[in-house]
């Protein structure tokens, strides 16, 4: 299932978030992203529009699955991955995470997950 709220955003700029871009563009085919929302949750339509512009800047948009899940946070691969509030995003290279987003940081999440992505 598909989630509305990761329609990129248009008015998202790439150049103001080049590093991150870069970063995420460098990942290899052996990439997945998931990403676990909710059309009705407003942490995920503040934030998802602007990860799926980042992850359309950097050609992964086919690497990404989408996870919807409910107001009881059930949904597909919730308990498998831990999956407590959303959105969450986990960038796995080769199967092994490398990368999480949860909910909201001080930072965008597409430049969180870089910075993760970057020390490793």
């Amino acid at each position: 299932m598909s989630l509305a709220t990761m329609e990129p955003n248009p008015a998202w700029d790439a150049t103001s978030h080049e590093d991150a871009v870069e970063t995420l563009a460098a990942l290899g085919d052996d990439t997945t992203i998931h990403v676990w929302g909710a059309d009705w949750c407003g942490d995920c339509r503040a934030v998802l529009p602007d990860v799926a512009a980042a992850l359309d800047a950097a050609g992964l948009r086919e690497r990404v699955s989408h996870h919807a899940v409910d107001r009881e946070k059930k949904g597909e691969l919730v308990d498998e991955y831990g999956v407590e509030y959303i959105p969450t995003i986990v960038v796995e290279v080769g199967g092994e995470e490398r990368a999480r987003f949860v909910e909201s940081e001080p930072v965008p999440a597409a430049v969180f997950l870089a910075e993760q992505l970057d020390d490793r």
